[in-house]
């Protein structure tokens, strides 16, 4: 029996206090019953870890080519450590991830939705957590076309409550498109901006009217928070658009990420000062940390700001990882027009009041205490002015053109009288290399 969907659009944002230990924790930035935003999101505080890229792939973008055979891999702990009837459904977006206006039988084969009965219980941990694992697309709900979809979890019976959203990219590969990071080419930009400067070739498809037919979307390593939308081509040559600005397709490069390795709770790896067991789980203290905003660049290898979940003593870091709280320490004098955060994969990419960090004056520093899976994680520390949207990971960080990001380029083309915004080309580019 198809069941449809409807969702009821009228937010109301709660905030509550930083949490500590699961138990314990209270929401925090969560939303009411009903409402659902097209982004990435977790919408209930029992939810930790949600690890959504391509199966195989570590640290990759959701991106599958249509009809390929090609699967994604999403996954993500519930702390009440029960167990509950999840389900998915897919909603097709538009470029700039907005729902289109078509019937799920337009875009999905098979069902409309699928229960994720693949799920495991935590193993010798303190903090009890049940582990639930999806491949897609499944066995009963597929993409029929390309383009942007939103992945929506939800307990069976209750798809107008939303506990995860996730974006994901089905490819239909048309175009070709040729691209290079440079160093910013106006002198303000060259030290310590990115420069990403393409062309798209189309000598499949028919583009009637490329400043509105074709709209594309430059992202920084596996960013939504920072990504540019519309962007014109200021060339048109045969079956040719080219993109070569000086100003609009610019990056800041920032810094290589700072990490930690919470990998053992027996070792204490080279930036954490201390481990605190207690009978209710254990404390990772991290060393206090500096601005590194006038510093020079030294390149240390990382991973982008993602996170690897892994336990080094189990056979199974999924089910038999602990969860700890990590302190972060920021050393930094007080600032009254915002606000600083621990941001990266661990944060889901966003500024929210969870990572939020706050000032001890006894200290003159900035802290944070974060409930995070054991693993190897990357991180940077953000600041977003009072009345802003955007954060500011310069600030601390500083910015350098010889730093190593991960680029793509997302080309979408709907076609005169079409009715949806098809993804036609996805090219994936280092700063490095």
């Amino acid at each position: 029996m198809t069941r449809r969907l409807y969702f009821i659009l009228s937010p109301v944002l709660l905030f509550f206090a930083l949490p500590l230990r699961s138990n314990a924790q209270q929401q925090d930035e969560y939303f009411s019953e009903g409402y659902m935003r097209y982004e990435n999101m977790i919408y209930k505080s029992n939810i930790k870890t949600v690890i959504f890229e391509k199966y195989g792939v570590q640290f990759s973008d959701p991106v599958i080519t249509l009809g390929s055979g090609e699967q994604l891999f999403l996954s993500f702990d519930d702390l009440d450590g029960d167990f509950k009837s999840y389900a998915y459904t897919l909603i097709h977006c538009d470029a700039s991830w907005h729902p289109t206006n078509l019937m799920p039988n337009e875009f999905l084969e098979g069902f409309y939705e699928e229960h994720i009965d693949n799920y495991e219980t935590s193993f010798n941990t303190i903090q009890k957590y049940t582990h639930y694992m999806l491949t897609l697309p499944g066995r009963d709900v597929r993409p029929m076309i390309s383009g942007n979809y939103l992945l929506k979890i939800f307990v069976e019976g209750q798809n107008d409550h939303p506990v995860i959203t996730r974006r994901m990219m089905v490819l239909e590969p048309l175009v070709v498109v040729d691209a290079k990071v440079n160093r910013g080419t106006i002198t303000d930009t060259r030290e310590t901006c990115h420069e990403i400067d393409f062309a798209i070739h189309y000598p499949a498809i028919k583009v009637a009217n490329p400043f509105e037919d074709v709209k594309v979307v430059l992202r920084q390593n596996n960013r939504w928070d920072n990504a540019i939308f519309g962007l014109k081509p200021l060339f048109l040559k045969d079956n040719l658009l080219e993109y070569d600005y000086e100003e609009g397709n610019i990056f800041k490069a920032g810094n290589e990420f700072r990490n930690f390795d919470a990998t053992s709770l027996r070792l204490q790896s080279i930036y954490v000062k201390n481990i605190v067991e207690a009978d209710n789980g254990f404390t990772v203290v991290l060393m206090p940390e500096i601005s590194r905003a006038f510093d020079r660049y030294v390149f240390e290898n990382d991973i982008d700001g993602n996170r690897l979940i892994r336990n080094q003593h189990v056979n199974n870091s999924d089910i038999e990882a602990e969860y700890v709280s990590v302190k972060f320490t920021l050393k930094h004098e007080l600032l009254a027009n915002g606000n600083f955060y621990v941001f990266g994969a661990l944060s889901d990419w966003r500024t929210s009041k969870e990572f939020m960090m706050n000032y001890n004056p006894d200290e003159n520093a900035y802290e944070a205490l974060l409930y995070l899976k054991q693993g190897y994680y990357n991180y940077e520390y953000v600041f977003v002015a009072d009345g802003k949207h955007v954060c500011d990971d310069t600030l601390v960080e500083g910015s350098h053109y010889e730093t190593e990001n991960n680029y793509s380029i997302l080309v979408y083309y709907r076609p005169l009288g079409g009715r949806y915004d098809k993804l036609v080309n996805y090219t994936k580019m280092n700063s490095k290399f």
